[in-house]
């Protein structure tokens, strides 16, 4: 059975985020879902990483877009683990699970981020199992008017029904919020636009029966995988 969700950066509880293990874990997991975040090199190539620096997550110094990939390849997180290219995690979800691409856009700190990471999906052959979101909704404009064709969404923090005329403006599928701001009205309000909510990142296990019983519909992302399987596993049983 498929886990319907959004596994947050692969199982970062068990594995260094955003690395191929991690995602691995995921898929054997049966999540529906795979979450990564996307920063560029100096040298123009997509890779999954969260922080514009590798400081947090790698044994190096500085930010991402200071390193070439051969340079940033030489790096470790987790002790043993290296920062994936975007291409090596679509290839891995591949025909097993959809990936939601989140660009670390912020201003124009990488010039012609979504045309490289629009170039990796059309490469990897998987235009129809990705969709594109951001907190920086001019970077999702820009994917937009990059393709006609690609799945967007737009990340926020608190729900604001403002959002719904740029959403439909875009075409945006998908509405990622805080998961703290849900409401019945946010909830139905999305429903009759057509948009699939999304909550973020909910990791107590109260907090997932609560809002699996009142909004079954809703995906959430999270960081505890095991917890949220038990939790939609317990609920199919019992219906």
């Amino acid at each position: 059975m498929s886990i319907i969700g959004l596994a947050h950066r692969g199982y970062p509880k068990k594995y260094p985020e955003n690395t191929l293990v991690s995602f691995q874990a995921a898929l054997d997991l049966s999540f529906s879902h795979l979450e990564l975040d996307v920063n560029l090199t100096k040298d123009g190539v997509p890779v999954v990483i969260h922080d514009p620096t590798v400081n947090r997550t790698t044994n190096g110094k500085g930010r991402v877009v200071d390193y070439t990939w051969e340079e940033l390849q030489r790096l470790r997180t987790g002790g043993e683990q290296s920062i994936p290219l975007l291409k090596d995690v679509l290839a891995l979800a591949k025909g097993r699970a959809k990936v939601d691409i989140e660009l670390k856009q912020s201003g124009d700190l990488y010039p012609g981020l979504e045309e490289k990471v629009l170039e990796t999906v059309r490469e990897c052959g998987v235009q129809d199992q990705v969709f594109v979101t951001s907190f920086d909704h001019y970077s999702i404009q820009r994917m937009r008017q990059l393709s006609k064709d690609i799945e967007l969404g737009l990340v926020i923090y608190g729900a604001t029904p403002s959002v719904f005329p740029f959403a439909r403006e875009l075409d945006a599928r998908y509405i990622s919020v805080k998961y703290i701001y849900l409401t019945d009205d946010y909830v139905r309000l999305c429903e009759e636009q057509g948009i699939q909510v999304i909550a973020w990142t909910i990791d107590d296990e109260a907090d997932m029966r609560e809002l699996r019983r009142k909004y079954p519909q809703v995906w959430i992302c999270t960081n505890e995988l095991e917890k949220w399987k038990a939790c939609v596993l317990e609920t199919a049983s019992s219906n």
